[in-house]
C-alpha cells in the first residue's frame, strides 16, 4: 500500500509540475508572439518611411530632370539660333566678297 500511496504522489507531483511547465510554455508562446507582433510592427514602420523616402526622392529626381531637360532644351534653340544666325552672316560675307572681287576687276 506504501508504495501505491508512493507512486500516486509521484505521479501527482509529475503531474503539478507538467501543469506548471504547461502554463510556462504557455506564456513563453504569448511573449514571443507580442515580441513577433512588435518586430513586425517595427519593420512596417521601417518599411513604410523607406517607401515615402523613396518616393519622396524620385519626385525630386524627376524635378531636377525635368528643369534639366527644360535647360538643354532652350540651349538647344539658342544653339540652333545661333547657328542661323552664322549662316546668314556667312552668306552675307560671301556675297561682300564677290562685291570686293568684282569691283576690284572692275578698276
Amino acid at each position: 500500500m506504501e508504495q501505491n500511496t508512493i507512486v500516486k504522489e509521484i505521479l501527482k507531483a509529475l503531474d503539478l509540475h507538467a501543469t506548471q511547465l504547461r502554463a510556462q510554455m504557455v506564456e513563453i508562446e504569448t511573449k514571443m508572439q507580442e515580441m513577433n507582433d512588435r518586430l513586425e510592427a517595427k519593420l512596417q514602420e521601417m518599411n513604410d518611411r523607406l517607401e515615402a523616402r523613396i518616393d519622396r526622392l524620385e519626385n525630386e529626381m524627376n524635378e531636377r530632370f525635368n528643369r534639366l531637360e527644360t535647360k538643354v532644351d532652350n540651349l538647344r534653340t539658342e544653339l540652333t539660333e545661333t547657328q542661323e544666325t552664322v549662316d546668314f552672316l556667312s552668306s552675307k560675307t560671301i556675297q561682300h566678297e564677290r562685291k570686293i572681287r568684282e569691283l576690284y576687276r572692275q578698276q
